[in-house]
């Protein structure tokens, strides 16, 4: 079957579309037929080549996806074909100690669709039934293909992770990509004041209309501590999101209020950072990693979206023939949202 992804590692210039043999349920499996599928950074590092995990190629990228039940395996109950679905891209053995205390982002064998295995700009793809969910009635399938990673990750990083209170400053670093247009709404959900820093110009609107009370934008002239700083009153920001890495992560560290938390979801732009320790110990602040979600929490954010108090940002949307297209948009500049393939 027909899916969007690469041979051999590289960059952009080895994208195309690839054949990869189609899947068949195993035992407690179903299998999806993909109406959409869109595109994280996460893809961008797949190609690459992530040190230290192998993957099975061609492959076929795509971490998220929604679509129609297909066909299930034996020993599956609850889905019937024709039912439609959105995909928790986070796989978890559901074996291990961690999995049975009901966290499975710590699980020791977890994987993530896409990355460790066959994605979703595809044809069709299988998964264990436990990773499958309705999808909400509010959700168009392009909508629902926009959801499963961004927003489970913004919620546990600044839920569960960060511990974000209501009346709480929040800082989210970066503006346009989708993880970020998810963190806005969420930290805004939990009560916080909400400022977003950004490098582009032009989506100082869209971000307020998330959520946010202030923009401030930064650069090499403009040190991203310098803007923090006032706009916090001088206090320090109680809680900054940061999935930029190396050019951003020291400017998030002075910029933190005592006790505050700097979470660190991603190292777009470097993962090498050097970081100044008497900040951290004088203010008694923390940095704190966090990646994907438990399933208890991929559920609570996924019921926020059913009822309609957080919701997908979709930039574009594309036909398959046009996939290569769809990939570039995710790495333009003005980029704001997810972008979505639709299926073949």
């Amino acid at each position: 079957m027909r899916g969007f992804g690469f041979a051999e590692h590289g960059g952009p210039d080895r994208l195309g579309h690839v054949e990869i043999a189609e899947p068949e349920p195993g035992p407690g499996e179903v299998r999806v037929r993909w109406r959409a599928a869109s595109f994280n950074h996460l893809d961008q590092f797949t190609l690459a080549g992530i040190p230290g995990v192998p993957i099975e190629r061609p492959h076929v990228l795509g971490s998220d996806g929604s679509g129609v039940v297909d066909r299930v395996g034996p020993g599956v109950e609850g889905w019937s074909v024709g039912e439609k679905v959105l995909v928790n891209p986070g796989l978890s053995d559901g074996e291990c100690p961690a999995c049975q205390r009901g966290e499975e982002a710590y699980c020791r064998n977890y994987r993530i669709l896409g990355e460790h295995t066959q994605g979703s700009a595809t044809e069709f793809g299988v998964l264990p039934a436990r990773n499958l969910r309705a999808l909400p009635e509010r959700l168009s399938f392009e909508q629902g293909a926009a959801v499963p990673l961004v927003f489970q990750t913004a919620w546990r990083a600044l839920k569960s992770v960060a511990g974000l209170r209501a009346g709480e400053s929040c800082a989210i670093i970066g503006a346009g990509g989708a993880v970020a247009t998810a963190a806005i709404q969420v930290a805004a959900r939990l009560g916080a004041r909400v400022v977003v820093a950004t490098r582009s110009e032009g989506k100082e609107e869209k971000a307020l209309a998330l959520g946010a009370e202030s923009v401030v934008r930064f650069g090499p002239d403009r040190p991203l501590d310098k803007l923090l700083w006032p706009w916090s009153g001088k206090a320090g920001v109680d809680v900054i999101f940061d999935s930029v890495g190396a050019p951003t992560l020291p400017g998030s560290v002075r910029s933190l209020a005592r006790g505050g938390r700097v979470v660190v979801i991603g190292a777009t732009a470097g993962p090498v950072v050097e970081i100044d320790l008497r900040t951290i110990f004088w203010r008694q602040g923390s940095i704190r990693g966090s990646t994907m979600a438990h399933v208890a929490e991929f559920d609570e954010v996924l019921g926020e979206l059913a009822r309609g108090r957080l919701r997908p940002v979709v930039d574009a949307v594309y036909p398959f023939d046009r996939a290569r297209e769809a990939f570039d948009r995710l790495l333009a500049p003005d980029l704001f949202g997810k972008v979505v393939l639709l299926g073949p």
